[in-house]
């Protein structure tokens, strides 16, 4: 008896707890337990309206939404020209607002510590595509900048134990680890440029570096560079640095593209490219993605590392490491260096060559820039016609002084004329008195 008085008890207790438990959704999508407004910051050029787009940030994602008057001038954009990091638009067919839900870790996001918060950042970008059938465009390109801004939980940096056994295999893989970069740098090279918008005649600084503050010393190279105008395969492409470190544009097209020697560290190479736009293509937008990759700076270049610029008055290329030998092979296809030469008269002893080091898979890397701003007319045009407008000036004032010596000389001339007849009506009537 006391058994079954138990066994009522807890089936009360359950039939309690299932009558006051919360209501169950079946079928419905879960909503975030996080959100927040993005942070919408439109970039270049200034797009329409803030209103135009929006963006919600929840724990896992980012939802941007994007009117089709985005540029705020009533001619609506295609979903198709809309793009953040290489994802699109994920709303239906047809559909208006236009909606991109991005992973806050995918989509080209970036992610920055500041202070207390943690920042995703992700970049709407919206390249015009011409109008059917006619190779026009009435819009211009836009990028907007969106920002997810999150309360760091924990304090990452607080004062930690220290183990005191760090294993071996653990301090390869953390050595094996290097940052590389690739910024576009101001005029003087003294920081990062302010400005990603550049003029046909410009000189785009580049610099690209490793952070091996946890190695031995490296050496940095630009193993090749390839120019885009935008992240879709089919876009053209142009090679202006190829064959393992050779500056081909420069020699294909004489112009003032380098690499400026001599480096400030064997970690840092700084390049500059002369500014162009893609023929036959509306966009000023253009990428730019190289393969960078280190050796140890203690090996000597070699035709596969080396960084060679042309000299298009002297018809010659020449090493920023000073061994031009090494890029003979910039006319040709740069391969393996021959092998060492032995008999007589040949030195004992010669120095390793840079791919004859053994160097790990992951001292090279492919980093991209941009986008960058390519436009047609340079601030010195507006320089020009301020000089053409004061020559308007000049011309009219002259022309003016002209019409006002013509005016004067016939005055005086008139003048003349009624003194000469003025006296002689004096003269007539003095006779006959």
């Amino acid at each position: 008896m006391w058994c079954k008085g138990q066994l009522a008890v807890v089936l009360l207790l359950f039939f309690l707890c299932d009558a006051f438990a919360q209501p169950r959704f079946k079928g419905k999508k879960i909503i975030a337990k996080y959100q927040k407004p993005a942070v919408v910051e439109y970039v270049e050029p200034r797009a329409g309206a803030p209103q135009t787009v929006t963006a919600q940030c929840t724990d896992s994602e980012v939802i941007v939404t994007i009117s089709p008057d985005l540029l705020g001038i009533q001619k609506p954009v295609q979903p198709s020209d809309l793009s953040m990091g290489g994802c699109g638009v994920t709303s239906p067919a047809g559909a208006q607002p236009f909606v991109i839900e991005a992973p806050l870790q995918g989509c080209g996001s970036t992610v920055e510590m500041q202070g207390a918060e943690i920042v995703y950042s992700f970049t709407l970008v919206y390249n015009p595509s011409p109008i059917d059938g006619l190779p026009i465009v009435r819009t211009n390109p836009a990028v907007v900048q969106i920002e997810c801004q999150y309360n760091r939980l924990h304090n990452v940096s607080s004062n930690a134990l220290n183990p005191t056994w760090v294993p071996y295999t653990s301090t390869i893989s953390a050595e094996d680890i290097l940052g590389f970069s690739l910024v576009i740098m101001s005029s003087d090279w003294s920081g990062p440029s302010s400005s990603n918008t550049f003029f046909l005649g410009d000189l785009i600084n580049l610099q690209a570096s490793v952070d091996n503050s946890n190695h031995v010393p490296l050496r940095i190279f630009v193993d090749r560079c390839v120019a885009n105008p935008g992240s879709n395969a089919s876009a053209p492409a142009y090679t202006f640095i190829g064959n393992n470190g050779c500056f081909l544009d420069s020699q294909l097209t004489g112009s003032n593209s380098q690499f400026v020697s001599p480096r400030v560290a064997q970690s840092v190479l700084q390049f500059q490219l002369d500014a162009f736009r893609f023929y036959g293509l509306t966009t000023s937008l253009i990428f730019i993605t190289c393969r960078l990759k280190v050796t140890l700076a203690s090996a000597n270049v070699d035709s596969l590392n080396k960084d060679c610029s042309y000299n298009s008055a002297l018809s010659q290329w020449s090493s920023v490491d000073g061994n031009n030998a090494v890029c003979s092979c910039c006319d040709t296809i740069c391969a393996n260096p021959p092998p060492f030469r032995r008999g007589p008269g040949a030195p004992r002893y010669r120095p390793r060559r840079a791919s004859e080091v053994s160097v790990p898979a992951g001292w090279e890397e492919t980093v991209s820039v941009g986008p960058l701003f390519l436009e047609q007319v340079s601030p010195l045009s507006s320089v020009a016609q301020s000089l053409s407008g004061q020559q308007a000036e000049i011309d009219s004032g002259f022309q003016a002084s002209i019409l006002g010596a013509v005016v004067g000389v016939l005055a005086v001339s008139c003048v003349a004329v009624l003194f000469l007849v003025y006296r002689k009506a004096n003269g007539i009537v003095n006779t006959k008195q």
